[in-house]
């Protein structure tokens, strides 16, 4: 459809909602009575007249209701009902609500909410959304919760590896997830070389993943979006909590600096492995042929401020910190390497009216590592970073209440330092530097649309506008949106979305398994922006009293201008790095099937994904189609929570997947390169990645004990990761097998893996 007649059929569709009859404004935010922290999805509705509305990530709500008396209910899962009678009239209404917490008591878990039933009449699909609540009762690896490893249980989700904390979505790469924070980038959301995440669940709120139907406001990456908000500071009382586990520990403050007027939060958490290793070190540093272990440890701290000089202004100022500290000495060598996100974001909410917004952020975002390395006189230093500054304005209008229009822009100013290297002696007579940087602008402006035409059909619908510049050279693009959903009964809804999707910049790493070498490189005059198209397709179904809600969904991917490496390309040290990519195409189709419940003392859910993806490249696999290393064709998860009593709870997670492609030699011949040497044994390959590691399977058990401490509350949390020691593969290599007059026989191949079973034990506190 040619953009003129996309704008004005966007406009016919504005001027139609003009013709509802009298009503007035009703609107407010739900929050918890004990933390004053929004609740999100909260049902507030009118029985009266079948008319309700759920809470957004403001935990804002705004009803449209004509003249009269009613009464108003507010229910949101895990809090007790709220009702009150309230009287509608000529003037708009703001309604703030406090709901009280349930205090474990199990007949009223089961309130009158069912977000269940939010989600069978939400008209986005492929969206899954995480409290920091509901992940602290999962069993977790060294009992460190992880928000992003419990999306990895999700469907259509996936890990790059054992305990790795990086997400492969439907097909995606892990460069092409766009990870926000308080609408701030974060370009590696890992520490540990991928194992943990950088969240703090204590500093999180909640998270939102879109795995496809992205809305208009979002772009830049090709495959999900991750929205993390943070916590605001509690507006009652001063709150301290934390928790102490088997490798870190954590401590987060909050509370009032002006009742009702500003809140803070500040939240810090540390690894402490180094301490037991370098313990270990001294205590063995003069035995014979010891080698020392390598000295590792991150740390991040987050921080908020939130500031309501007006009843219609709300201003935030966020920021995260965080690194990770690898270093390894031994005797006339040492390496060293450090790598780090930093973040702040300023935001300032408006309210015009309770039916116009309009949120203005401006935030500076860094990630940067650097590697050091000196063997006897010689030393060497190789640094990559990127630096963004991002300016965005976002409108909200709500003309009716089903329908809500949105549109904004944004501008960022890239800055790229691409593999800096400095290398030097003692005696100053040998050093170079080597190293490009870049400077790139990336924009983008969008309008959407959400209109629920009636009682069955709703639209969602929108335009982005993007483009990048770089080098002297211009991209731009339309990225067309549009999503639907039809209601077939109260209890079955069909939905179906497509999205376009530009990315602009591009990782280039040595590893898909989030590994700190990692650099980031912007699209140039030779190299093109990627691309990608997702349709999807889905049915959802309500049974068992509203209990259950079964989800079925089919979604096709296709990849445009995907980037790879030549056979032996030189990544770092390279002034024309752009030289060795190969660019080609990929495609990912699959089928998600998602079974949830959360009422009642048992809840979870069952994920089953079928999926396939490929790559495919002129210069690779003679030009074939080949699977990616992430290509995976079962995937399942089971996730159990179950209350026992009011002070124990008692959680279980299976998974299974299909094993990793990969590509191995299927044959060796010898090489005599120089006379009276061994030969060299040259490795032959067939088609890439054509053999599969084997099925990765765990169990993961915990339990949770709720503690009676004199003051707040108290728990100890007992894990037992991978509770059946599945040795699951997490790399092959092959060993040289030699006879006994030292030539060579043959090669073996060998399984390395991770983890056995591993217990652990945290406590935490709130008080």
């Amino acid at each position: 459809m040619p953009l003129t007649r996309y704008l004005l059929f966007i406009c016919f569709i504005l001027l139609s909602s003009a013709g509802f009859a009298q009503r007035y404004t009703v609107s407010g935010i739900v929050r918890s009575a004990t933390d004053s922290q929004p609740l999100i999805g909260a049902t507030v509705a009118v029985p009266e007249l079948k008319t309700g509305a759920s809470t957004d990530t403001r935990g804002f709500y705004t009803l449209s209701l004509p003249a009269g008396s009613y009464q108003l209910q507010v229910t949101y899962i895990g809090y007790q009902p709220y009702s009150q009678t309230i009287t509608v009239n000529s003037s708009a209404q703001t309604i703030a609500i406090a709901l009280q917490p349930t205090e474990n008591k199990l007949q009223e878990v089961i309130v009158e909410t069912n977000s269940l039933e939010q989600k069978l009449n939400d008209n986005r699909m492929s969206v899954e959304q995480l409290s920091s609540r509901e992940a602290k009762l999962l069993p977790a690896l060294f009992g460190e919760v992880d928000l992003i490893k419990t999306l990895q249980l999700k469907p259509g989700v996936q890990s790059g590896g054992e305990g790795s904390s990086g997400l492969y979505v439907r097909g995606g790469g892990p460069d092409q997830n766009l990870v926000l924070l308080d609408d701030a980038v974060i370009y590696n959301p890992s520490h540990l070389f991928g194992f943990f995440s950088v969240f703090n669940p204590d500093a999180i709120r909640n998270v939102e993943l879109y795995k496809g139907g992205f809305p208009a406001q979002f772009g830049g990456r090709l495959s999900s979006v991750l929205d993390v908000r943070m916590n605001r500071g509690n507006n009652e009382k001063i709150g301290v909590n934390g928790g102490i586990g088997l490798i870190s520990s954590r401590l987060t403050i909050d509370g009032p600096i002006k009742k009702d007027k500003a809140t803070f939060l500040i939240s810090g958490r540390r690894t402490y492995v180094d301490t037991f290793t370098r313990l270990i070190n001294k205590v063995n540093k003069d035995k014979k042929d010891y080698s020392p272990i390598p000295d590792y440890y991150f740390y991040d701290f987050n921080a908020r401020l939130d500031y309501k000089p007006t009843p219609y202004d709300e201003i935030s100022l966020s920021g995260y910190f965080g690194r990770d500290f690898f270093t390894f000495n031994d005797a006339g060598f040492s390496f060293s390497f450090n790598w780090g996100n930093t973040m702040g974001a300023l935001n300032w909410r408006h309210t015009f009216n309770p039916r116009l917004f309009v949120n203005t952020s401006l935030s500076a975002t860094g990630y940067e590592y650097n590697i050091n390395n000196k063997i006897d006189v010689f030393s060497f230093n190789l640094r990559s970073d990127v630096q963004d500054v991002t300016l965005k304005t976002d409108f909200e209008w709500r003309p009716a209440e089903k329908h809500t229009i949105k549109f904004g822009a944004a501008g960022i100013k890239h800055g790229f330092t691409v593999g800096r290297l400095n290398f030097d002696s003692d005696d100053d007579l040998q050093n170079f530097s080597a190293g490009n940087t870049y400077q790139a602008t990336e924009f983008g402006a969008y309008l959407s649309d959400d209109f629920q035409l009636n009682a069955q059909l709703s639209l969602n619908y929108g335009l982005r506008f993007s483009g990048f510049n770089s080098q002297g050279k211009t991209y731009t693009a339309l990225e067309p949106r549009a999503a639907a959903r039809y209601s077939l009964s109260t209890n079955t809804s069909l939905k179906a979305s497509y999205a376009s999707m530009m990315q602009y910049i591009h990782l280039v790493a040595n590893s898909g398994a989030s590994l700190p070498t990692d650099i980031w490189f912007p699209s140039t005059p030779r190299v093109k922006p990627q691309r990608s198209q997702q349709l999807a397709l889905g049915v959802s179904h309500l049974f068992g009293d509203g209990k259950y809600l079964i989800t079925n969904e089919l979604y096709y991917k296709w990849m445009h201008r995907q980037i790879d490496f030549r056979d032996g390309a030189n990544v770092f040290v390279n002034d024309s790095l752009e030289n060795e990519f190969l660019f080609g195409k990929g495609e990912s189709y699959g089928n998600e099937i998602y079974l949830e419940k959360i009422k009642g003392r048992t809840t979870g859910w069952l994920g089953y994904t079928l999926s396939w993806t490929y790559r495919q490249f002129d210069e690779i696999n003679d030009g074939r189609r080949f699977p990616t290393r992430y290509d995976r064709r079962h995937d399942i998860s089971l996730v159990l929570l179950h209350k026992l009593n009011k002070r124990l709870h008692l959680t279980g997670a299976f998974v299974y997947g299909t094993g990793n492609a990969f590509s191995l030699p299927v044959a060796r011949f010898p090489l005599q390169d120089v006379q009276g040497k061994e030969p060299g044994i040259v490795p032959i390959y067939s088609d890439r990645n054509s053999f599969r590691l084997q099925a990765s399977h765990r169990l993961d058990l915990g339990a949770v004990w709720k503690l009676k401490p004199k003051r707040g509350e108290a728990d100890l949390t007992f894990s037992a990761y991978n509770a059946y020691n599945r040795r699951n593969p997490y790399f092959v290599y092959f060993e040289q097998m030699r006879d006994d007059e030292d030539q060579t026989i043959g090669f073996r191949a060998k399984q390395v893996s991770l983890f056995p079973v591993i217990p652990s034990v945290t406590y935490n506190f709130k008080f």
